[in-house]
């Protein structure tokens, strides 16, 4: 019996949600046929049969979460390969039987290793489901005793049932953990004053022209950071994601090269990823790499934010709701259109200066009347 493996599908991503399954327990199968559809990273992922079998077993249905390198499927085969099958998405491990490894965890995930409990309360919480990381303490110096998780269980069960996250959400759950635990981000806000523009200028390619003009006055905030080597990698090409919400969570595809582009082209670009996202056909290669990243929420309401920088990436700028202030213009008010900005960096890559600086260049070329 052959044993295929969810492959790693890039960037040491440990799970997979299975979405569909393309073929049943029984069919013959053609290597390279496609087997079954998973997600990862907020990207779906067909995987392809490495080779011709039959099908004996699925070890997991739609809606389960797989491990890199648990089983996915069993064959029946007579000519087993003892040697990876060149196809793209892994190998075919053999032999009679399924060694079972402990998962590994993500270091996300919220852990009872950081809270003070007994082990009888904390088998207490495993017993009711109850996680440490949502109980507030009542015993001495902030131990968490067995009413606090009884406490906790009786609302959990009065609130409507728990559903777990998967997919984009349990993606962006994962993301944002990181992002919390490991930036330091600082934000910075001003208005940028766009009243010379035309009435139909197009927002979103400004705002992308302007954070060009930022990486070139200040490329420090179009980079990486290696937090092991404490380290930054700053890039030539500026390559922004931007940040796109669904029904599903949110996505941030890439535009690629936006610093050598011209407007009909970023435009059409921005269509393109846009409608790529709703049908859920964007490649996972287009959902990685970017350098900076724009998240224009003021489309739907909000003024200022505090935007979550997402490793490796050091900055990322919030857009918010445009609107009416008053200037005093030759001693006399006069009302002016005001997109409000903010601008996040992890402060161990960017300073204050090159963040304020960044900022300063974007305002100018927003001010433009073209």
């Amino acid at each position: 019996m052959n044993y295929f493996k969810l492959p790693d599908l890039g960037e040491g991503l440990q799970e997979a949600e299975v979405i569909e399954w393309h073929v049943s327990v029984g069919d013959e199968v053609k290597q390279d046929q496609t087997l079954v559809s998973v997600e990862t990273a907020k990207a779906i992922v067909d995987l392809p049969s490495p080779q011709e079998g039959k099908i004996l077993r699925f070890y997991g249905k739609a809606g389960d979460i797989i491990h890199v390198g648990d089983p996915l499927v069993e064959f029946e085969s007579e000519a087993p390969s003892e040697s990876d099958t060149g196809t793209v998405v892994g190998k075919i491990e053999i032999g009679d039987a399924i060694m079972t490894e402990t998962p590994i965890a993500s270091s996300y995930h919220p852990s009872a290793a950081g809270f003070k409990a007994t082990p009888a309360v904390r088998a207490l919480a495993s017993r009711l489901k109850v996680d440490l990381a949502m109980v507030k303490p009542s015993g001495r110096d902030n131990i968490i005793t067995a009413d606090d998780i009884r406490r906790v269980a009786k609302l959990i069960e009065k609130a409507s049932e728990m559903v777990p996250l998967k997919g984009v959400r349990r993606a962006m759950a994962l993301t944002m953990s990181q992002a919390n635990s490991e930036v330091v981000p600082v934000t910075i806000s001003d208005d940028a004053d766009i009243n010379a523009w035309k009435v139909d200028e197009d927002i979103s390619i400004r705002l992308i022209r302007a954070i060009v003009a930022g990486c070139k006055a200040e490329p420090s905030l179009n980079a990486w950071y290696d937090h092991h080597a404490i380290a930054r990698i700053l890039h030539k090409n500026v390559d922004l994601g931007i940040a796109v919400d669904t029904n599903q969570g949110l996505f941030v595809p890439v535009l690629r090269n936006v610093s050598n582009r011209d407007a009909p082209n970023l435009r059409e670009g921005l269509e393109a990823i846009k409608e790529a996202v709703k049908n859920r056909s964007i490649p996972p290669e287009e959902m990685r790499g970017s350098t900076i990243a724009l998240s224009n929420f003021g489309t739907f309401a909000g003024r200022y934010a505090n935007p979550m920088v997402i490793p490796p990436t050091v900055a990322i700028l919030g857009a918010g709701k445009i609107r009416d202030q008053f200037v005093v213009a030759k001693s006399k008010p006069k009302a002016h259109k005001f997109l409000p900005l903010s601008l996040t960096v992890d402060h161990r890559a960017v300073t204050g200066g090159e963040a304020a600086r960044f900022l300063s260049v974007m305002l100018y070329d927003l001010g433009l009347p073209e």
